[in-house]
């Protein structure tokens, strides 16, 4: 009996120190001005020198729904070189392409496609159609925010888990509303859209790694919208500022040359 009421003592004890324990906080953040915000996302953006990833490229359009293996290297200010393979890891195609000219190389037929960068060049290498700035932030996972260092949102919005900024274009006719996490300091969705709200871009970021002190995705999507384009990007691999990179692209000396 006295053994019992022992126990039972205990037991009581142990639940009184429980209940006086203090609660742990709930993790919090320090909550930016849209100033310092924007500056801290675009440091991050600018840090990225060079870059290079490999895995899964996907690209649906009403024409087109197709997944293949790739890598890809970016080199700043303007470098992008694009290999899509196909089984066993057997090159299809090599892109080499800059702001101002492009050459693709099609393995199977031998061919090599030179000429200057427009549009269309652009949305027969990467199957949308996007700006070459666009794709070139997009396959980094970044969004170029240059243009919004010295301009005030016209909203801004902090929640418990993210900052949303909106900035309105009357020149451009759209607007751009941005939502970024607050714990990592990264921006994870990102839509485009007319002044009659019809959405022409929209760009989600997920499954962030940091790597070389910057928060970088590894599931990336682009869609445009209003021509019902889709890239989606899953790396399996990123390296960055690699200091050694470099781009080694060379035709054979038997393909074919067609001028675009």
């Amino acid at each position: 009996m006295k053994f019992a009421r022992k126990i039972f003592t205990i037991f009581l004890l142990i639940l009184i120190v429980i209940s006086c324990a203090p609660s742990q906080p709930s993790e919090e953040y320090e909550s930016l001005s849209f100033d310092r915000l924007i500056n801290r996302l675009e440091a991050n953006r600018r840090r990225i020198v060079n870059f290079e990833g490999s895995g899964i490229i996907k690209v649906s359009t009403p024409t087109l729904d197709n997944t293949s293996n790739f890598n890809v290297i970016l080199i700043k200010p303007d470098s992008i070189f694009l290999s899509i393979l196909g089984p066993f890891g057997i090159e299809l195609g090599q892109a080499l392409v800059t702001k101002k000219e492009f050459t693709f190389y099609d393995a199977l037929s031998n061919t090599a496609y030179k000429g200057s960068v427009d549009s269309d060049a652009l949305q027969n290498i990467f199957r949308i159609d996007l700006p070459f700035e666009l794709i070139f932030d997009a396959l980094t996972g970044s969004l170029n925010l240059t243009d919004q260092l010295y301009k005030n949102p016209d909203d801004y919005k902090i929640t418990k888990t993210n900052y949303t900024l909106t900035y309105n274009d009357p020149i451009r006719k759209n607007n751009i509303n941005i939502k970024v996490d607050r714990r990592r300091l990264s921006v994870i969705d990102y839509e485009l859209k007319s002044m009659d709200s019809d959405l022409i871009i929209k760009g989600t970021f997920s499954n962030f790694e940091i790597i070389d002190n910057v928060p970088i995705p590894f599931i990336i999507t682009i869609e445009n919208k209003s021509a019902r384009q889709k890239l989606e990007l899953n790396y399996k691999k990123i390296v960055l500022n690699n200091r050694s990179l470099s781009i080694n692209f060379s035709i054979p000396d038997d393909a074919e040359i067609v001028k675009w």
